[in-house]
């Protein structure tokens, strides 16, 4: 079922169930309002009746010849006088005795005082009626003919004017939920031009203010999403085969020569270290390639433990040195540590790791002397790590660009890389909802800055 036709029924049985709560109220109201008018009257006839026949002592053959031919009588009307021990004093018509009083109810009416009754479709009232010191029991039966066809014409009214008031709720409902929901369908429409070739195109938002402009703001904003992922895995792909393609074709040419015949033992051993250099660019490539898919995961599928910063260095500053033994790396402590839990994150140890290496290894290795220097300290809410080197520098163009996959810059002729460390880094120091900030002189040397919410 379409949100159209859903809000228009909604919005109709919501409005029909209030609609018949009132119609029902008006008729309850109308339907007891004409039954106590019409017990009134019934008790006022019956009294007129009770005077005319103890009071003015009519007799009771003349009274009943008197209200046979008296226009203000009530249709079927049935009057009946007793005194309290059950004697029939008067009765308007005893050969079509209608209400059929017996000794229990005479008694009844005796203690209640009044009693209020229906005997098929007539209205009966019994009372009791003191009159010169004695009691009487009177009992009065009629039909409501005209209240009661005021009350089926009034029901009459309510039961059309309910379907009518139905069917225009059901279209002023289809128009008022057509307006509301056509910038939805001008969205669905828009939706249909975005396909993958397409993904430049956006909805859309007009001025206003309501569900539907925040709706159309965010799909915006995931199509900028879709649009940069679909640019970045064009570009990664690009680049892979380029990265990939050249060590290749290297070992290629190497295998190719190494095959010939006549070469030396010297040479043969030549072109097996070229081969596995190689072979080690693109075991490191993949490598990395492994290390951003993994950080490129969504938070909730990577698991976060509490992590010590302090021992996840050392652990990265003994890997850096086992691979490198001429790179030199400090580690100090700027602020002393009264807490561990100052020094202590949730994160996952791997990709950190991961990060650190990169930016310890890329602080030795474009330095001339190797050496890099890990500062930390922390305040309130936040641990901080320094990464410091005196190598050659970033140049201020490059700066904006050194964490995008597979970018360098000019640096990139003093050694070697595939452009995969940084952007890897700042993936990860995202991932950890920490930031990562850089200032470099060139010359002078590069700082890099990590802040992680402490625990």
């Amino acid at each position: 079922m379409k949100i159209r036709l859903k809000l228009t029924l909604l919005f109709t049985a919501l409005f029909a169930g209030l609609l018949l709560v009132f119609a029902l109220a008006i008729y309850y109201s109308n339907a007891k309002d004409r039954e106590d008018q019409y017990y009134q009257r019934l008790r006022q006839q019956a009294v007129t009746k009770a005077n005319l026949l103890l009071g003015a002592k009519v007799q009771a053959s003349v009274l009943q010849l008197i209200y046979k031919n008296s226009l203000n009588s009530l249709p079927q009307e049935e009057v009946a006088v007793y005194d309290t021990a059950f004697h029939l004093l008067y009765h308007d018509a005893v050969y079509i005795d209608r209400v059929k009083e017996t000794r229990g109810m005479i008694d009844t009416i005796v203690r209640q005082h009044e009693v209020r009754f229906y005997v098929k479709d007539l209205q009966a009232i019994g009372f009791l009626y003191p009159y010169n010191g004695k009691n009487y029991v009177i009992t009065a039966a009629a039909k409501d003919l005209d209240g009661l066809s005021r009350l089926r014409d009034l029901r009459i009214a309510l039961v059309v004017g309910f379907l009518i008031a139905i069917l225009l709720t059901l279209l002023a409902g289809t128009l008022f939920s057509r307006q509301a929901l056509q910038p939805v369908s001008r969205i669905v429409d828009k939706v249909e031009d975005i396909t993958a070739s397409h993904l430049d195109l956006r909805i859309s938002e007009g001025t206003g203010k309501d569900e539907i402009a925040e709706l159309a703001s965010t799909f915006n904003r995931m199509l900028d999403r879709l649009e940069n992922s679909f640019d970045a895995q064009k570009q990664f792909v690009s680049h892979i085969a380029h990265e990939l393609r050249t060590p290749m074709a290297a070992i290629i040419g190497e295998l190719e020569i190494t095959v010939g015949k006549g070469h030396s033992a010297a040479e043969y051993e030549q072109m097996s270290q070229l081969i596995l250099k190689d072979a080690r660019r693109i075991v490191r490539l993949s490598d990395g390639l492994l290390d951003l898919a993994r950080a490129s995961y969504d938070q909730t599928e990577i698991a976060f433990k509490d992590v010590r910063l302090d021992e996840l260095l050392l652990d990265t500053r003994s890997a850096v040195l086992k691979a490198n033994p001429d790179y030199r790396v400090n580690i100090i402590f700027e602020r002393e540590i009264e807490d561990d839990r100052f020094l202590s994150v949730k994160g996952n140890a791997y990709l950190l790791n991961v990060a650190f290496h990169n930016l310890i290894e890329n602080g030795c290795k474009f330095s001339g002397d190797h050496q890099a220097t890990v500062a930390i300290s922390f305040h309130s809410t936040s641990t901080i790590l320094r990464f410091t080197d005196n190598g050659i520098g970033i140049v201020a163009g490059d700066l904006t660009h050194i964490f995008t996959p597979f970018y360098r810059g000019y640096n990139k002729g003093y050694a070697e890389g595939h452009g995969i460390g940084l952007p890897l880094t700042y993936k990860i120091i995202q991932l950890h909802r920490g930031t990562l900030g850089v200032d470099s002189r060139v010359g002078e040397g590069t700082n890099f800055t990590v802040e992680l919410l402490r625990l």
